[in-house]
This record gives C-alpha cells, structure tokens and sequence, in this order.
C-alpha cells in the first residue's frame, strides 16, 4: 500500500475552519427554523417576509439547503483536513450564487432580502471555496 503524506496545516487554516464553522452553523440554523416555521426565531420577521418564503418550491429549499449544509459540512471536512472539502464547498458557493440569483428575478417583498448581505455571503462562500482548493493544491488535504 502506498501511503500518501500531507503537507503540516498551517495555523490559519484553524481560524478559517472555526470561523466559517461558526459563520455557516448560523445558516444551517436559519434555514433549519425557516422550514420548520419555529415562530420564536420567525417571529421576528414581517408576515409578507414569512409569506414569500414558505411559498419557495421545493426545488429552492434544495439550492438553499445545499449552499448552508454544503458550507457548514465543508467547513468541517477542512478542519479534518479532507479533500471532499473542496467539493462541498464548490457546492456551496454554486448553489449561494444560484440562491441569490434566483431571489434577484423572483422579487423579495420589503424585510425579506437584504441585496448587500446577499453579496456578502456569495463572497464568504466563494473566499472559502477557494481557500479549500489552494490548501489541497498545497497538500494540506489528504
């Protein structure tokens, strides 16, 4: 058997795995209590907020819940130091970018979509998504 060695991680790659652990733990929760509808966490949305997106398809959930799950399951991984990494979080970004887009051309009522927020997160998931990709070319994933 041929064993493969990795690259020692580098200590940035500890605050990036933690940090967006934490950053997407918080998507996952958001999206977690919007499908089940936990009014404690819904309530502090407007009604027409609320009414749009319980109305999504569910084609879109899919897309949503592949970005947060994908973000935070990646995020994991790159604390585990594993390839599959990569791939969950080019997921993510993929489906961030879809997510955002599809909300430009199905139009968000007022409270409900925040456009610069939505920048922000497409930014994260790609920063991330790229920063998985240039530790596994370094040999940092195994």
């Amino acid at each position: 058997m041929s064993e493969t060695t990795r690259t020692e991680a580098p200590w940035h790659l500890w605050i990036v795995g933690v940090l967006t652990a934490l950053w997407n733990t918080i998507g996952a929760f958001d999206f977690t209590a919007t499908i089940a509808r936990y009014e404690p966490y819904m309530a502090a949305f407007p009604a027409e907020a609320k009414e749009y997106w319980y109305s999504f398809p569910l084609w879109m959930f899919a897309i949503w819940g592949a970005a947060v799950w994908g973000g935070l399951l990646g995020s994991l991984l790159l604390l585990m130091r594993r390839k599959l990494a990569v791939a969950l979080l080019g997921l993510s970004f993929a489906c961030s970018v879809a997510s955002m887009a599809i909300s430009y051309v199905r139009p968000a009522p007022e409270g409900a979509s925040d456009p610069v927020f939505a920048l922000i997160i497409i930014a994260i998931a790609g920063a991330l998504y790229f920063y998985a990709l240039h530790m596994n070319k370094k040999g940092v994933l195994g």
